[in-house]
């Protein structure tokens, strides 16, 4: 006589088989576990072959141009702004720069002090830029922030072939505070 089987027990046991036959297998967890060095790995290689050289090799080229104050008589369709800005005129439109490396004190200050530094320091990025020859990077096509502005870094070859950049100037000056991750707005009303 044969074996009777319930059709509910008949299901129940192909479930088990298709979830058994659904399991994962080994590779798949081993991926689940090492997806994210190894995609971490991936975009440091990027990083390191395609995006370093060209952030180190960032053309350097020498601006023919002579820059006046922004604001005053006979200044130039090239002028300095404020301790780190520039403005070049074309015509109808302006290019911006934004300096990089450093934050100099704002013209329109909160205090006095702020102000008169932030003058102080436009005079000097002004006499920087009138000593000597002196080049940037970015070459025709340089980084842009959120405003539009041109980032550009500058600097100068000194008579012993060594770089000056314009950044390590400005800071030594005590005419700007550093810039960058992990520092903090200078407040130049503090004395």
């Amino acid at each position: 006589m044969g074996r009777f089987r319930s059709p509910l027990r008949k299901g129940k046991r192909s479930q088990g088989r298709a979830r058994k036959s659904g399991r994962r297998s080994g590779g798949y967890d081993w991926w689940m576990l090492w997806r994210a060095p190894i995609i971490l790995l991936v975009i440091m290689a990027l990083w390191w072959f395609v995006l370093r050289p060209n952030a180190q090799g960032r053309d350097w080229v020498e601006p023919q141009l002579t820059f006046g104050l922004c604001g005053q008589k006979g200044a130039g369709r090239a002028c300095v702004v404020d301790g780190d800005t520039l403005h070049i005129r074309r015509g109808a439109n302006v290019r911006r720069i934004r300096i990089t490396g450093y934050n100099a004190p704002e013209l329109d200050g909160a205090c006095e002090a702020e102000k008169s530094k932030a003058l102080e320091a436009r005079r000097a990025l002004h006499g920087w830029l009138a000593q000597s020859d002196w080049e940037w990077d970015g070459a025709d096509e340089p980084p842009f922030d959120q405003y539009g502005r041109e980032l550009r870094a500058l600097r100068r070859v000194n008579s012993k072939g060594e770089a000056e950049e314009l950044a390590a100037y400005m800071l030594g000056q005590g005419l700007a505070a550093e810039s960058g991750w992990g520092t903090f707005p200078k407040d130049w009303c503090e004395g």
